[in-house]
């Protein structure tokens, strides 16, 4: 009950732009849930599970959020712990929604195995050099990279970029291209962040700076965490309108 009170009676104070981008998160990535779930009912009944999945991603983030908001308004510390959680959840749901927009091209589960492999590496790497070994985090930082590598080897060259470019649908064509420029680019922003951790390469850009206020760290997560999942959730949501419109379409000159 006190950890309740302490999340309801905390409040946003003037200038805390971390604790704002908490609360942003949280409720944009709720409102993008609500968003999927009511779309989800206008789609052919193949995309519907896709669209579940985006919902899912984003109303799991979205209750992290809520929590994570409360642990930095009491605290003014990195809710690392959530922030895992939500990841270690969220992540391998995303990388689902790869396979679920290409089974229909002919997608293996071997590809969905190698990618939800990639993300395992990436995450816990990536946990254990931020908060069990944070003074070997340039290490554990290189491993979660290369599980990174290897999720964009698999969409950009391995089995699923191939599967999408047999595909005979162009919605899934053109959702896949961006779903991937999401991944490549959108999650790098995730390793930038990480960089910023003392001792890492990137810490000296935030030397100076008081953690007990601010965290360079959590506002590069933060930002990611929106760009990424309720993008990511918004181009599947994309593939699904226009191949269900292009159906629609093709049904009534048919």
């Amino acid at each position: 009950m006190q950890s309740l009170n302490i999340l309801l009676d905390t409040v946003l104070g003037a200038g805390d732009y971390i604790g704002f981008t908490f609360f942003t998160g949280y409720m944009s990535m709720l409102a993008a849930s609500i968003f999927f779930i009511v779309e989800r009912g206008t789609m052919d009944d193949k995309w519907k599970t896709s669209l579940l999945v985006s919902a899912l991603i984003t109303f799991i983030a979205a209750v992290h959020y809520y929590y994570m908001r409360g642990v930095w308004l009491e605290t003014q510390t990195s809710p690392t712990q959530f922030r895992y959680i939500d990841w270690t959840l969220t992540v391998p749901l995303m990388c689902i929604e790869y396979y679920l927009i290409l089974r229909p091209a002919g997608a293996k589960s071997g590809m969905l195995v190698r990618l939800l492999i990639g993300s395992i590496v990436m995450l816990v790497a990536g946990y254990i050099g931020e908060a069990v070994s944070p003074e070997s985090n340039i290490l554990w930082g290189v491993i979660s990279t290369i599980g990174w590598g290897a999720i964009i080897y698999e969409i950009y060259m391995g089995e699923a970029s191939k599967v999408a470019a047999s595909s005979d649908n162009q919605a899934v064509k053109d959702g896949y291209s961006v779903l991937r420029w999401f991944t490549l680019v959108g999650w790098a922003i995730y390793p930038i962040g990480y960089m910023l951790l003392p001792g890492n390469l990137l810490s000296g850009f935030v030397e100076g700076v008081d953690l007990s206020k601010s965290s360079p760290v959590d506002l590069a997560y933060n930002i990611a965490d929106a760009i990424n999942k309720i993008g990511f959730g918004l181009v599947v949501y994309s593939i699904a309108k226009n191949a269900t419109e292009a159906r629609k379409a093709k049904g009534a000159i048919a």
